[in-house]
């Protein structure tokens, strides 16, 4: 017979009074039982067993008794199961962790057993922002760092955690999470040195590259793509000549094929490799937004459109800058989409793109922009 448990962070987040967002499940009693009671479920896993049924993930337990099972998960704070009677087993320091907000390995193997979970712990730190890593679990992150284990995990496992960072509440902890346990290489190789490096001269920026994208992403959390962008844009900059610090000049260009190499290393969707590559490419421009011509003007706001990216760009841009300049990026886009190409103009090809972009240049500089200060980085 099959015994159900709901396990990890759905019965932390329900222990923590916040919202729980996943619901996992583990099973006793055999495969073959599990089957047998739901014929429709599939098996998902390739280097783990997981099945899928009704849209929820079911996993057989990892020993003979919920104890076992508790002892080979990942961190303590999700080593935690509730059976269908509704009783809970917790890893024996599980509540006082919780308590604590202490993130720590339930074993001191169980990294060595998966080593995906260097990027779990990360994540987590980026999820429960008030909660600190245990110095033994950054010690045991650099023994693995130091290894070729995690070059060996399949990008797909790498990038789900990713994924869920991107919709954490402080996401910038991932990144200084794995900086700290030594595991930015080999997935995240751009930024290996990048806490090491200025962001750029006084008095626009005091901090590493490093901290300033971590600073980015958290200003822009709770839209996913423009966090990704955030991780994005300043990506050339650890490329720049260290005779160059703290300047960067031309890093957008260098940014842009970093971001993307990163993208396509975690073989992210077309979607944020697209929007990757365009946050490295024209964030510098777009912060300058005011002192622009009407044709540069175009051009940015035209390009982020046509992307179907005009409102994470622009997130990233006030970030970045410090300066809102949505409501003129907003009300040139407006411009532009009013523009109508006449009748003659229209399919002649690379002709019409050039007579329309012509076209909007004139509506636009009918719109300047306010007067502002010039930011050089």
């Amino acid at each position: 017979m099959t015994e159900w448990y709901v396990v990890g962070g759905m019965v932390r987040d329900l222990l923590l009074g916040r919202p729980p967002h996943d619901m996992d499940f583990a099973f006793a009693g055999g495969v073959d039982a599990f089957v047998q009671a739901l014929p429709h479920a599939r098996k998902v896993g390739r280097s783990v067993d997981v099945w899928v049924a009704r849209g929820l993930e079911f996993r057989p337990l990892q020993g003979e008794t919920p104890a076992e099972d508790l002892l080979a998960r990942d961190l303590t704070v999700n080593a935690l199961a509730v059976d269908a009677r509704g009783r809970l087993y917790a890893h024996p320091r599980a509540l006082a962790d919780m308590r604590d907000g202490v993130l720590r390995l339930a074993a001191d193997d169980a990294l060595n057993r998966d080593p995906v979970r260097v990027f779990r712990v990360a994540r987590m730190a980026a999820e429960l922002p008030d909660f600190i890593v245990h110095p033994e679990t950054l010690e045991r992150m650099r023994e693995l760092g130091a290894s070729p284990a995690l070059a060996a995990l399949p990008a797909e496992r790498v990038a789900h955690e990713v994924r869920r960072v991107l919709e954490a509440d402080r996401p910038s902890r991932f990144l200084r999470v794995l900086d700290e346990g030594g595991c930015l290489e080999p997935w995240f190789a751009e930024l290996a040195q990048a806490g090491r490096i200025p962001a750029g001269p006084a008095p626009w920026h005091d901090e590493s590259v490093l901290e300033h994208t971590g600073t980015v992403m958290d200003l822009v959390a709770g839209d996913s793509l423009a966090v990704w962008m955030a991780l994005c844009h300043d990506l050339g900059k650890v490329s720049t000549d260290p005779a160059l610090w703290p300047h960067h000049y031309g890093h957008e260009l260098r940014g842009e094929r970093a971001a993307d190499a990163l993208a396509c290393r975690l073989r992210l969707p077309g979607r944020c490799r697209k929007a990757g590559m365009l946050a490295a490419r024209l964030h510098m421009k777009a912060g300058r937004y005011r002192t622009l011509r009407p044709g540069t003007r175009r051009d940015v706001v035209w390009d982020a459109h046509v992307a179907g990216l005009h409102t994470p760009f622009w997130k990233l841009v006030n970030a970045d800058s410090g300066v809102d300049l949505r409501p003129e990026a907003d009300r040139d886009r407006a411009v532009l989409l009013a523009v109508r190409l006449p009748e003659e103009w229209r399919g002649l090809g690379e002709e019409s793109g050039r007579r329309l972009r012509e076209l909007q240049c004139r509506a636009l500089a009918a719109y300047p922009c306010k007067a502002a200060n010039d930011r050089a980085i």
